[in-house]
């Protein structure tokens, strides 16, 4: 299976879910990541690194 740019997303979300459910406390840190790397997916950066 070959992981493009459609797949990040959701990979991430479900390891946060993942992690969200197995430490609570860590809910903030989780999601301020999440929405980081949602948000430079979103502005192109990502694609300028090449990841």
């Amino acid at each position: 299976m070959v992981i493009t740019a459609a797949h990040i997303q959701p990979i991430v979300a479900l390891v946060a879910g993942i992690l969200i459910l197995l430490m609570p406390r860590f809910l903030n840190f989780v999601i301020a990541l999440y929405l980081i790397f949602v948000g430079l997916q979103g502005l192109g950066v990502l694609k300028m690194l090449h990841l």
